[in-house]
Order: structure tokens, then sequence, then C-alpha cells
């Protein structure tokens, strides 16, 4: 489970940093929609799927570029774990 949250930590640092603008964790909870939110708009999801491809080596298909995939901390960990277990 390390690296799970390893994983969690980085998004948690990403968002609140990079698009929240703040270093207070309570902004931010694991599922909180970044749409729904307005955190992320659809170039904030395409920075989002560069992360993963670079510090998660996840490369992300235009099929799986959903909400049930990238829309929270929570379903980018789920995401991150199948796209693992299926390389």
């Amino acid at each position: 489970m390390h690296a799970a949250n390893d994983a969690r930590i980085a998004l948690r640092k990403l968002i609140l940093e990079d698009y929240l603008f703040t270093d207070d964790e309570s902004a931010l909870s694991d599922g909180m929609s970044f749409l729904d939110e307005g955190i992320l708009d659809s170039m904030g999801i395409l920075e989002i799927i560069m992360f993963l491809e670079e510090q998660f080596q996840v490369i992300v298909a235009e099929d799986e570029m959903v909400p049930q995939n990238l829309d929270s901390v929570d379903n980018l960990l789920a995401y991150i774990e199948r796209k693992s277990k299926a390389a």
C-alpha cells in the first residue's frame, strides 16, 4: 500500500498547489469532483494526464479520458492501480 499512499500524496500536492493554490489539506477531499467543483477544466485534465504519464508511467488511452477515471483523487488512484495491474 506504500506506493498507493505515495501516489495519493503526489496527486493531492499537484491539485492543491497548482489548481487550488493552497497547501491547506482540508481544501480538497479525495472524493471531490474536479469538474463539478470547478477545480479543473479541459486543459487541467490534460495536465493531469501528462502528470500520470510522467510520474506513474501510465499511458491514458483516448477512450479512458472519462470522469470515472480522472475526476477525483480517488478515481485517479483507482485508475492508476488498474493500469499498473494490467501492465
